[in-house]
């Protein structure tokens, strides 16, 4: 009886994680499942419930409203979750492995580096295809971020956070008039702005099939290591006495982000602040095991893209406002703030 008892406290404090973060992943799935319904229903013409639901699950439905919601609204809001859980859990990643609760992928070069190989893809091998724009996309992000943890090494003991994200935005300044310089050069300045713009308009189901293996398969590989994420998340030290091989799990973690970010920026563009927000917002109820941060930034960065898509087609009935726009007009006072409070408490 004895025993009995105390294996049943042992079991309740895991029991009761378990039924709190189920309930936290019920309530972030409605929430995404109500903002999906909105995004695919509110625009410049506004479709019925009704049709959203023949459209996805009555193929034999043509014409009208369903060739719109089908054709039009589905991809595009398909682009945008995948485009958001995507960033979310970069930056999530991102923010353990530099210990910079201001690490985001469009703040520390990644981003811009996608978007300059992009134009050096466009200026060079015009039949590039949509599979080597991805290619050219992973190798650019890379580079970004390659170039600023390079300046960041060069005086590691006095990088500060806020100084890695000068140096991100000075890396990101150069390689955007990289591509800038190439798309005048060559012409192609209206090809590489329909990714600077960071929008969501014209994704198509083809561009989806394309992206979208990349990025399931990096979440589901970043969930499976959210344990190992959450030692790191602790110290080196600890990790290392725990058994964690960190260079190799390191490793895999950046790859991870750079996949993710440069799949992020071929399908929609150069977009800052979802990597930075999502996982203090997620922090804030989820508490600081990875286990749950990644799986609910995921969910919750879906969301927050569906919702800065439908705002920036709502606000100017019938013309679009760029969602990059959106995200950065909502994630600068985010930034600031935490510049301001969330740098010590991180």
């Amino acid at each position: 009886m004895k025993e009995r008892m105390i294996k049943m406290k042992k079991e309740s404090p895991q029991k009761l994680i378990n039924s709190s973060f189920a309930l936290k992943l019920l309530v972030s799935l409605v929430v995404f499942v109500v903002m999906f319904a909105l995004a695919i229903r509110l625009g410049a013409k506004n479709v019925s419930l009704s049709d959203i639901w023949s459209a996805m699950f009555n193929p034999l439905l043509t014409g009208g409203d369903i060739s719109i919601i089908r054709e039009l609204r589905l991809p595009r809001e398909v682009g945008g979750v995948l485009v958001g859980a995507a960033l979310a859990v970069a930056g999530a990643i991102m923010q353990v492995l530099t210990r910079n609760p201001l690490a985001d992928p469009g703040l520390l070069g990644l981003t811009a580096g996608a978007n300059a190989a992009l134009a050096v893809a466009f200026a060079f091998i015009p039949a590039i295809g949509y599979f080597g724009t991805m290619i050219a996309c992973f190798i650019g992000a890379t580079v970004g971020f390659m170039l600023v943890f390079g300046i960041a090494a060069l005086r590691k003991q006095n990088m500060s956070p806020l100084h890695m994200v000068l140096a991100g935005s000075a890396v990101s300044a150069l390689l955007t008039a990289v591509a800038e310089g190439i798309s005048l050069q060559f012409k192609l300045s209206k090809n590489v702005s329909m990714w600077t713009s960071g929008g969501l308009i014209g994704t198509t189901w083809g561009q989806i099939a394309a992206i979208a293996p990349v990025i399931i398969i990096c979440l589901v590989i970043s969930i499976l290591l959210s344990r190992q994420l959450t030692i790191l998340s602790l110290n080196e030290g600890t990790a290392v006495g725990l058994g964690l091989k960190i260079t190799h799990v390191k490793i895999a973690l950046y790859v991870l982000i750079t996949l993710l970010a440069g799949a992020a920026v071929a399908l929609v563009g150069n977009i800052a602040f979802i990597g930075l927000m999502i996982p203090h917002l997620v922090r804030a109820f989820a508490g600081t095991d990875y286990r749950t941060i990644l799986p609910l930034s995921a969910i919750v960065g879906g969301s927050f893209m569906l919702f800065a898509d439908t705002l920036g087609r709502m606000i100017n009935v019938p013309f679009e406002t760029p969602v990059a726009a959106i995200v950065a007009v909502l994630g600068l006072p985010f930034f600031l703030f935490i510049v301001r409070k969330g740098v010590r408490s991180f």
